[in-house]
């Protein structure tokens, strides 16, 4: 094969994401349910047979390197280094937070809404561990991602001053309306929903490959330690 083929994974929630690149063919499968370290291969090895090729053919991957499950993050890092180790791939990756702005950034619904709100800022609020939540403020200064109770994720974004435009998901991928009511512009359903044509288009971004192998995981605010 003339051309390396690229790769693109999400293990981090519970659908499972494999998509693959040959030049300007990409296709992308979704397969959910537990245990993903059984089917991962057998879903990638379907992918690169839609292109006729081989793991030996990968010659880039990205991948989404948290917040989330645990060992579902594990799954895309153990990939990314082996395909690394073995074929020298090129690897790159970004945080859910990262490509779920980069989606918004990308719709129409958020250019009208920036026009009709220049000092508004994104939010990407996640659902984390039954009344628990992610939370990342985009403004120009890119706060650090947290992870907070309902009542404190609620806080913060009440506490902003600016309008919000607010991106992610509530419990088993459910839209946010019911948590945070109105006050906010709401991020359309597909925005919300990570995309293999966001992960290719970022992974041609080398800032991306820097410390590419480090995972996100976030812990609770009150199980960090204090100085």
């Amino acid at each position: 094969m003339s051309q390396k083929i690229k790769l693109a994974l999400d293990s981090s929630c519970p659908t499972l994401l494999v998509g693959v690149q040959d030049g300007t063919k990409i296709y992308s499968f979704r397969r959910s349910g537990i245990k993903q370290e059984r089917f991962v291969l057998p879903l990638i090895e379907r992918a690169l047979q839609k292109v006729n090729a081989t793991l030996s053919d990968i010659g880039e991957i990205f991948f989404v390197r948290g917040p989330g499950r645990f060992t579902g993050i594990r799954i895309s890092l153990t990939f990314a280094s082996m395909l690394q180790s073995l074929n020298g791939a090129k690897v790159a990756s970004a945080t859910l937070f990262e490509i779920l702005y980069k989606q918004v950034q990308n719709s129409a619904a958020f250019s009208k809404w920036q026009k009709e709100n220049p000092q508004g800022k994104v939010a990407v609020a996640l659902h984390a561990f039954r009344e628990e939540y992610f939370l990342q403020f985009f403004d120009g200064t890119n706060t650090a991602p947290q992870w907070l109770g309902k009542g404190e994720l609620l806080q913060k974004l009440a506490a902003c001053k600016e309008p919000l435009y607010v991106a992610g998901t509530d419990k088993d991928g459910a839209s946010l309306a019911g948590l945070l009511g109105g006050g906010y512009r709401l991020a359309p359903v597909a925005d919300n929903r990570v995309r293999v044509q966001t992960l290719l288009e970022m992974a041609n971004n080398p800032i991306y490959s820097k410390n590419a192998l480090e995972p996100l995981y976030l812990k609770p605010a009150r199980f960090e330690l204090k100085p």
